[in-house]
């Protein structure tokens, strides 16, 4: 949320504006450098009231692009193009400029926020499921021989289980002899 609402922002607009204060004494009052006075004036000037208001947008390519364009055209500055479109913080362009530069129109597409994932999600893997419980008479050879496949990779599984679990069973002591 914004620390100044827009009356505030329109009163401190009108006292530059009737001409008797500069961008630094009409802000100094409310404790506002020159430099946000001269954009909230600026925005004001070109939108009006809704120039004053909050505002949070995220722009597509195109959009970006065209502000560009414009910019190189008319050979404005950061500033004057912010407020010439209505975007809040003027030093996005220069963001914009450089990545236009460095990766074309593909570079300005929005990009998505927030840390990156660290590793991807796995895919899921179809569970294993037992041979199907056919009659053997009806299996072919390669059926019966991949289900004695998994029968002895089962089976070697549940005998490894085991020995890891007999490993860390707690040892049975000898009864010592007194």
């Amino acid at each position: 949320m914004s620390r100044f609402s827009e009356i505030e922002k329109r009163s401190i607009v009108e006292r530059y504006l009737s001409g008797d204060e500069s961008y630094a004494s009409a802000g100094a009052a409310a404790g506002i450098d020159a430099a946000t006075v001269r954009k909230w004036v600026a925005l004001y000037q070109a939108h009006g009231d809704a120039g004053l208001l909050g505002k949070y947008d995220h722009y597509d390519a195109a959009f970006k692009l065209s502000v560009l364009e414009r910019m190189w055209g008319e050979s404005l500055s950061y500033r004057q193009t912010a407020a010439l479109f209505n975007i809040r913080n003027a030093g996005c362009l220069a963001g914009w400029e450089k990545r236009y530069h460095a990766g074309g129109i593909e570079a300005l597409a929005p990009r998505p926020r927030g840390r990156p994932r660290s590793m991807p999600k796995p895919a899921p893997e179809p569970p294993l499921e037992p041979p199907e419980a056919r009659n053997d008479e009806a299996k072919s050879r390669e059926e019966l021989m991949a289900e004695l496949n998994y029968l002895r990779m089962e089976n070697a599984y549940l005998k490894k289980l085991k020995a890891l679990t007999q490993e860390h069973a707690p040892k049975k002591r000898k009864p010592s002899r007194r």
